[in-house]
C-alpha cells in the first residue's frame, strides 16, 4: 500500500476511533442518565402513593372515628331501650330497636364462667358465638367487663367502648361490618351494634392506592408494577386470614397491602424491602423476569404503617430509547467516516506531492546517478529532507570514488596476502572454536601431509597423546584472548611422523571482538633442533673435559685408600672386615661418581619424568665437589619443604645447573661460598632455583650480550654454555634472570613452572 493510502487509511481510522470512543461514551453516559431518570420518575411515583395514602389513612381514620362515634351512641340508646339483665331482653327486641336505631344488627355478649358469649343478637347466626379464640377481641371484651380503659392496638377506644376494626363477619364472610362494643357495668352484658361497611370499603376503593397505581401505570406504559410492601409481614411465614385465633377473617393484615406483585424476585424482594425499611433510603436493583428486563426500587414511605413501594420499570424502553439514538449517532458517523475517508484521500495526496519527489531523486541515487539535485522551495521537514538528500548526494559521490580507489588496493592487497599464505614456507591452519579446520595454506599440505580437502570441517590429528595436555592448555590460553608466539613443541604428520615445530597460536576476533576462530603458524625446526644438539652434546664435551681432572682426582684419593688396605691384607695375610667395609665404601663412591659422569656424557632422548629438585640438585652436587675442591670452594644448600616435584628433563637440568655452579667455581680463583636455595611459590605455582656466589662478578658493560654465542671472557670457553641453558629453561617454558656486580658476587635465579592442574 503507498504512503498515499496508508495516510488516507490512517486518518480515517484515527476519525473512526475517535467517533466509536465518542459513541461509546455517549452510551455510557445516556444509559446511566436514563437510568437516573427513571429512578427519579419511580421516586416521584412512590411519593404520589405516599401522599394518596396518607389522604387515604386519614379519611379512612376520619370515617370509623364517625362510625365509632355512632355506634356508640346507639349502644347507649340500646342501653336505655333494653332491660339490663340479658334474660328480660328478646332477640326479636333486638331486630325492631337495630331498624330503630339505624344499625344493621344488634348483638348482646355475656360472661360465662370462662367464656364471653353472644346470648342475643337480631341477627340468628350469632347467637352462642364464642370469643375464646378471638385474640385480642376477646381480650377487648375481658378488659370492657372489668370496666377497664380498653389496651388493644386494633380499633378505637372512647370511654366504655371498644370500636374494632372493619372485618368479615364470621357467620357470613360475604359480609363486612364496622363492629362496636359497649359496657358501663349498668348492665349484665355489653351491647354490640355494628353496621354493613361496603359502602365505605366502596368509597375508600374509590380513593385508595390501587385507583391511583392504575392512572400511574396508564399515564406511564413504561412503568410495568408498582407493589405496595408491608415489612412487618412481607417475607414472614403466610397468615392464615380465615383462623388466626379470631376465628373471623383479617382485612388489616396483608403482606402485600397494595398494588400488583406479578414480577417477583423471591429471596431478593425481602431482602431489599427489609434493607429499604431499615436504611430509610431506596434501594434499587436489575433484574430479568419471563425474558424481560426489570429496573425496580424499593423506596421506604414515611407513613404509618411504614410501607415500602416497589416501582418496576421496563429496562427494555430504556435500551430502546438509547438503541435508537445509537442507531441516529452511528449513521450520523458512518456519513462523517465517508466523508473524512475522501477528504483525507485528496489530502495526502497533497502531502505526499514533496515525498514523491524526493523519492524520485532517491531512485535515482540508488542505481548510482549521484547528479541531480531535488529544488523544494518549502521550509518544512520535506524540505530539509530534500536538502539533506543533496547533500547525502554529494557525499555519496565522494565517497563513492573513495571505495573505488580503496577496492582497488584491498584487491591488491588481497592478492599480495594470499601470495604470500600460499608461497610462505611456514604451515598455516585455521580452526573454529570446536577444533575444526576451515582453511589452510600450501605450505601445510607439504609440511603435514594433508590435501584441504581432506581436513576442511574436521577436527586435526596432528597431536599426539603425549603433547595432548600442552595443547590443549594453549587453546586454553588463545580462547582467554592471549596469544602464543614460538611456541616449540611437536607435531604429527598424516602418515604419523613427529615434527618439530616452533608454533605461533592467535584468536581471530570479530567485528564486536568477540573471538571466532584460532589461527596457527607452524615452523619446521627440526633442522635448528639438530644443530642446537650437535651444540649442546660440544658444550657437554667440553664440560666433561674440564670435570674429568677433578674426577680423577677425586677417584684416586679413593683408590689409593683401597690399594693401601690391600697391601696391608697382602702382608699380613689377614683379612680385616672393618677394611673391608672402607674398601667397599670407597669403591661405592667411584662407582657413584663415575655413573654421575656416564651420564652426562651418553646422548639422551629427550624424555620427562618427574623428579624432586632436591634430588636434582643433590646430585649435581655429587657431581661438582671434586671441582669444588681443588679450587676451595663450599656449596651450602637451602631447601624449602614445600617444594613439589617438576615435570622435566632431568640430563637437560643437569647440564643447565652444572654450567651454572661451574661458572660459579671458576669465579672464584682463591675459594669462596656457593650457596643454593630452592623454594616454591604457591601463588604462580613456579619453583624457584636461586645459585649465589661470591666471585668477581661481570662487568656491567657485558651484561646485555650473556647467552650469545661465542661469546666469553675465559681464555679456554667457547661461549655456548649459557645460550644452550637458555635454551634449555626456554623449552621447559622456565626462565632464567642474572644479577651481578663487579667485586660482590653474581645471582643466576631459574624459575620453573609445574604442570597445569586443570590439564
Amino acid at each position: 500500500m503507498s504512503i498515499k493510502g496508508k495516510l488516507a487509511l490512517l486518518i480515517s481510522l484515527i476519525v473512526t476511533v475517535s467517533l466509536t470512543l465518542n459513541i461509546s461514551i455517549y452510551y455510557i453516559s445516556s444509559e446511566s442518565e436514563l437510568r437516573s431518570n427513571a429512578e427519579q420518575q419511580m421516586l416521584t411515583i412512590a411519593k404520589q402513593l405516599g401522599a394518596a395514602l396518607e389522604f387515604t389513612e386519614k379519611s379512612k381514620q376520619y370515617i370509623e372515628e364517625r362510625l365509632s362515634e355512632m355506634l356508640r351512641n346507639a349502644a347507649i340508646a340500646a342501653q336505655n331501650e333494653l332491660d339490663p339483665h340479658i334474660d328480660h331482653v328478646k332477640n326479636e327486641h333486638l331486630v325492631v330497636l337495630s331498624r330503630k336505631l339505624g344499625v344493621d344488627h344488634i348483638t348482646l355478649w355475656a360472661r360465662t364462667e370462662n367464656d364471653i358469649v353472644a346470648l342475643k343478637s337480631s341477627e340468628p347466626q350469632k347467637i352462642n358465638l364464642s370469643s375464646k379464640t378471638w385474640d385480642y377481641w376477646h381480650t377487648a371484651f375481658v378488659q370492657l367487663f372489668e370496666e377497664k380503659q380498653v389496651d388493644v392496638p386494633q380499633g378505637q377506644k372512647l370511654p366504655n367502648f371498644w370500636a374494632g376494626p372493619i372485618q368479615y363477619s364470621t357467620s357470613d364472610s360475604d359480609r363486612i361490618y364496622k363492629w362496636g362494643y359497649y359496657y358501663d357495668g349498668t348492665t349484665d352484658y355489653i351491647i354490640n351494634p355494628y353496621i354493613d361497611a361496603k359502602p365505605f370499603l366502596q368509597f375508600m376503593r374509590q380513593n385508595s392506592a390501587d385507583e391511583l397505581i392504575g392512572q400511574l401505570m396508564a399515564s406511564n406504559p413504561s412503568i410495568v408494577g408498582i407493589t405496595g410492601f408491608d415489612p412487618a409481614y412481607f417475607g414472614q411465614p403466610p397468615v392464615d386470614r380465615d383462623n388466626i385465633g379470631l376465628g373471623v377473617r383479617h382485612l388489616d393484615i396483608y403482606e402485600i397491602p397494595f398494588g400488583t406483585y406479578e414480577y417477583r424476585n423471591g429471596a431478593h424482594d425481602v431482602e431489599h424491602v427489609r434493607k429499604a425499611a431499615e436504611s430509610g433510603e431506596s434501594v434499587t436493583t436489575v433484574f430479568s423476569r419471563d425474558g424481560k428486563h426489570i429496573l425496580q426500587s424499593f423506596i421506604p414511605l414515611d407513613s404509618t404503617p411504614p410501607y415500602v413501594v416497589g416501582v418496576m420499570f421496563d429496562y427494555e424502553s430504556i435500551m430502546r430509547t438509547l438503541n435508537w439514538q445509537l442507531m441516529q449517532m452511528t449513521a450520523i458517523s458512518l456519513g462523517l467516516i465517508i466523508a473524512a475517508s475522501i477528504a483525507s484521500y485528496f489530502l495526502s495526496g497533497i502531502l505526499i506531492r514533496p515525498l514523491q519527489q524526493i523519492l524520485r531523486h532517491v531512485d535515482e541515487i540508488a542505481q548510482g546517478r549521484f547528479g541531480n539535485v531535488t529544488l523544494l522551495e518549502s521550509r518544512d521537514e520535506f524540505g530539509l529532507l530534500a536538502a539533506h538528500i543533496n547533500t547525502m548526494a554529494n557525499n555519496l559521490r565522494m565517497y563513492t570514488n573513495q571505495l573505488k580507489d580503496t577496492a582497488e588496493e584491498l584487491r591488491g592487497t588481497k592478492e599480495f596476502l594470499e601470495s604470500f599464505v600460499g608461497q610462505t614456507s611456514d604451515a598455516i591452519h585455521v580452526t573454529d572454536l570446536e577444533g575444526r579446520v576451515t582453511s589452510v595454506n600450501q605450505a601445510f599440505e607439504k609440511m603435514f601431509g594433508w590435501q584441504e580437502h581432506e581436513v576442511k570441517g574436521r577436527q586435526l590429528s596432528h597431536v599426539s597423546e603425549s603433547k595432548r595436555q600442552e595443547s590443549e592448555e594453549l587453546r586454553r590460553r588463545i580462547l582467554r584472548g592471549e596469544s602464543v608466539a614460538d611456541y616449540e613443541t611437536q607435531r604429527l604428520t598424516k602418515n604419523g611422523d613427529a615434527v618439530d615445530v616452533s608454533i605461533t597460536v592467535s584468536p581471530i576476533r570479530d567485528a564486536d571482538g568477540n573471538i571466532t576462530a584460532i589461527a596457527e603458524i607452524a615452523r619446521n625446526i627440526t633442522a635448528r633442533k639438530h644443530a642446537e644438539e650437535a651444540v649442546r652434546r660440544s658444550e657437554k664435551l667440553s664440560v666433561i673435559g674440564q670435570l674429568a681432572a677433578g674426577v680423577a682426582h677425586e677417584i684416586r684419593n679413593p683408590l689409593t685408600t683401597v690399594r693401601g688396605f690391600i697391601q696391608l691384607q697382602r702382608q699380613t695375610g689377614k683379612s680385616v672386615d672393618s677394611h673391608i667395609e672402607v674398601m667397599l665404601s670407597e669403591l661405592d663412591r667411584i662407582n657413584q661418581i663415575v655413573s654421575e659422569f656416564l651420564v652426562l656424557a651418553k646422548p639422551q632422548a629427550v624424555q620427562y619424568q618427574e623428579i624432586h629438585p632436591k634430588t636434582l640438585i643433590t646430585d649435581i652436587i655429587l657431581l661438582l665437589e671434586p671441582l669444588a675442591h681443588m679450587n676451595n670452594v663450599q656449596v651450602f644448600t637451602q631447601f624449602s619443604r614445600d617444594v613439589p616435584a617438576l615435570l622435566c628433563d632431568p640430563n637437560q637440568l643437569k647440564q643447565v645447573f652444572i654450567n651454572i655452579m661451574k661458572n660459579s667455581v671458576e669465579a672464584m680463583p682463591d675459594g669462596g661460598a656457593i650457596t643454593i636455595e630452592v623454594g616454591y611459590e604457591p601463588e604462580d605455582r613456579q619453583v624457584k632455583v636461586i645459585v649465589k656466589d661470591e666471585g668477581c662478578g661481570i662487568p656491567e658493560e657485558e651484561m646485555p650480550r650473556l647467552g650469545e654465542p661465542f661469546f666469553t671472557s675465559k681464555s679456554s670457553g667457547n661461549g655456548l654454555g649459557l645460550m644452550v641453558s637458555q635454551r634449555i629453561i626456554a623449552n621447559h617454558r622456565g626462565s632464567m634472570t642474572i644479577r651481578s656486580k663487579q667485586g660482590e658476587g653474581t645471582v643466576v635465579e631459574i624459575r620453573l613452572p609445574l604442570p597445569d592442574a586443570s590439564a
